[in-house]
Formats: C-alpha cells, sequence, structure tokens
C-alpha cells in the first residue's frame, strides 16, 4: 500500500473511532495523533532509506508539535489511532500491527539497554487504555485490553482484559465494545473489603473466647485515639 493511500484511510480512520469529531476544523486543530502518524509514516519511509538523521529530526518537531514521541524506526501499521494522544511514547523497536487503539499517556516502552528488540508488540485490535505502561518485549494479544494506567511486564493473551500493577488479566473474551471502562472491577476495593471482613471476624471471636483480649483492644483504642488527636494538634 502506498504512502497516501495509508495517510488517507488515517484521516478516513478517525471518523470510525471518534464520534466526536464535528467538521473538518476539528480534525485540523484537535486530533494530534493523527497528525503525529502522519508524520511517522513519512519518517518512518526515509528512515528505512537510510535519511535515519532527517527522519530523526522530523519526529523531534513531530514531538514538539503534538506532545508524541513516534520513533521514526517503529512499525506500525493501518488503521491505528492515537486518541488525543498528548503524553504517548513509541519506542524504537515496537511493532504495532492494524485497528489498535492507543489513549493519552501511554508508554510503549523498553525495560532493557541491550540491541534488539526491547520494546513491546501490539497485536491487531489491541486498546491500550490512557496512561498506561506497557514495557519490554512482551506481546499484547489480538483484540486485548489494557484498562488505564496499567503497568504491563508480561504477555497478555488475545481477547482479554488486563489492569493493575502489575498488570494481570481479570477476563478472557472478546466484548463487542472497544473499551467498557464502566465493566471493569475494583480489585483493591474488593481484597480490602475481603480483609475487613475477616479480620472483623477473627476479632470478633477472639474477644468472645478471651476477655484479656478485649481489654488489651480497649487500651489501643485509647492508645490509638490519643495519637490521632496529637496529630491534629
Amino acid at each position: 500500500m502506498g504512502l497516501f493511500s495509508e495517510i488517507k484511510e488515517d484521516f478516513s480512520n478517525v471518523y470510525q473511532n471518534d464520534p466526536a469529531i464535528q467538521s473538518r476544523t476539528d480534525f485540523l486543530f484537535n486530533y494530534p495523533g493523527v497528525w503525529a502518524i502522519v508524520w511517522y509514516r513519512i519518517a518512518h519511509r526515509l528512515y528505512r532509506k537510510g535519511f535515519k538523521r532527517l527522519s530523526r529530526m522530523m519526529m523531534g518537531i513531530n514531538m514538539l508539535l503534538t506532545n508524541i514521541d513516534i520513533h521514526p524506526a517503529a512499525r506500525i501499521g493501518r488503521r491505528v489511532f492515537i486518541d488525543h494522544g498528548f503524553g504517548v511514547v513509541i519506542g524504537e523497536t515496537t511493532i504495532i500491527e492494524e485497528d489498535v487503539i492507543i489513549y493519552q499517556g501511554v508508554t510503549l516502552g523498553g525495560v532493557s539497554l541491550d540491541i534488539g528488540k526491547r520494546h513491546p508488540t501490539i497485536r491487531n485490535g489491541a486498546v491500550i487504555g490512557a496512561g498506561a505502561k506497557v514495557l519490554g518485549d512482551i506481546t499484547i494479544g489480538s483484540y486485548a485490553k489494557v484498562g488505564a494506567n496499567s503497568v504491563v511486564v508480561r504477555d497478555v493473551s488475545e481477547c482479554s482484559t488486563a489492569i493493575g500493577i502489575p498488570a494481570h488479566v481479570i477476563e478472557k473474551g472478546r466484548d463487542k465494545d472497544q473499551f467498557s471502562h464502566n465493566k471493569l472491577p475494583d480489585i483493591n476495593k474488593e481484597l480490602f473489603e475481603y480483609l475487613i471482613k475477616r479480620v472483623a471476624v477473627i476479632e470478633h471471636a477472639l474477644m468472645k473466647e478471651n476477655k484479656e483480649i478485649l481489654d488489651e483492644d480497649i487500651k489501643l483504642e485509647h492508645i490509638y485515639e490519643s495519637f490521632l488527636k496529637a496529630m491534629k494538634n
């Protein structure tokens, strides 16, 4: 596929992935992610032809204009959409296949200084949520989803959802929605609720059987209350 055909497809892709677009004026001023991809497509071809310094300069200027840092050596497929885009970083050996959506603040980075493949591979149709960090030579499977602000350091299987720090898979199966943020469970909240209920059950059992423990607990409560008062003063 030719360069201009790819760029035309990138422009058309905006209308398919963002219902907020109202006019060509919006497109011109409010889609830095698209313009970053366009500059990348040109710079990438120059890079492959040996004009590495020129391509790096082009992407440096692009970074100043869009606040999106894409290394020209990265491999980005067709219809990749960077939504909003501010703060996105795509490293040198990153491979992004087709129909991928990347939200603002995403880093596709490396964890090694060794020469060779050290950045992620993002398969077809994957969605990377805002602020997510995908680090190292790992693979995000086709149609997988990475939750916002997650830190991914291991492979994510296809058609699955990964969240957390470090990220872990919480759900498998392809969802027809691109990214159902409202369906992501709050794992930390559920864990804390379990721990609180578990501790309450154990306390109740101990206090019922041992009056000395109950007296000691009351003393600790007084000490804690005194500490809180001292902190407020």
